[in-house]
């Protein structure tokens, strides 16, 4: 499984995320040091030497520094696992760099809908750019999908999603559907997530993932 894995956080996100619980890295850059991919091998080789299973990069989200952590690994001087921890938002040039370097893609589907996302990421195209590059991202290593439910969006959002994975992957994709929703950083400006999810709606988002068919949920 994943741990214990050795994680390098990055500082930076293309999300704007109003509710992000890391956004004090993830929207401010400058909070991260600079850190050659020499350096970064040698602390994944170390890690690795240490009994890590794998480098887990993470963030705020790697994507700005792919072209950092492609070195790295090309300069690694262990064998090392490599989980490319994302929100998955790459152009497909992108994705064709990452084919082949990992070996497993811990994602997360946050929205349903442009719409949502664009609200609450600040970001376009969401449905268009973010699922086509899971179905990528399947073919090409192990996928493993969390999906965040936030209040008032089961229905806009889970359910779509859910009922996606299971028309275009499969229902034995692993996917972690998870309560841990905070009002952190902007959410207090937005009155219908200015709150914690409830039971209920936590019940109903395990209810739609077995009603589609999902048969591989960790909670």
């Amino acid at each position: 499984e994943l741990v214990p894995s050795y994680t390098i956080f990055f500082s930076g996100c293309p999300f704007k995320c109003q509710f992000c619980q890391n956004w004090d890295i993830s929207q401010n850059p400058q909070n991260g040091v600079e850190v050659s991919p020499q350096t970064l091998a040698s602390s994944a080789s170390t890690g690795r030497r240490e009994g890590a299973r794998n480098v887990n990069w993470v963030g705020g989200d790697p994507i700005p520094n792919l072209h950092n952590i492609l070195a790295a690994l090309n300069n690694c001087k262990v064998n090392i696992p490599s989980v490319w921890n994302s929100d998955m938002y790459l152009t497909i040039e992108g994705m064709k760099l990452l084919f082949g370097t990992q070996d497993i893609y811990l994602t997360d589907l946050k929205y349903g809908n442009n719409d949502c996302a664009l609200k609450y990421s600040k970001i376009p195209n969401y449905w268009e750019i973010v699922p086509r590059n899971h179905r990528l991202a399947a073919a090409d290593a192990e996928l493993i999908i969390r999906h965040l439910v936030l209040p008032g969006h089961v229905e806009c959002c889970t359910r779509p999603i859910l009922e996606w994975i299971v028309d275009n992957l499969g229902s034995m994709t692993r996917v972690n559907l998870m309560n841990q929703y905070r009002v952190c950083y902007r959410a207090n400006e937005y009155e219908e997530i200015n709150r914690p999810i409830t039971a209920e709606e936590f019940k109903k988002a395990k209810e739609i993932a077995q009603e589609v068919g999902l048969e591989n949920v960790i909670t």
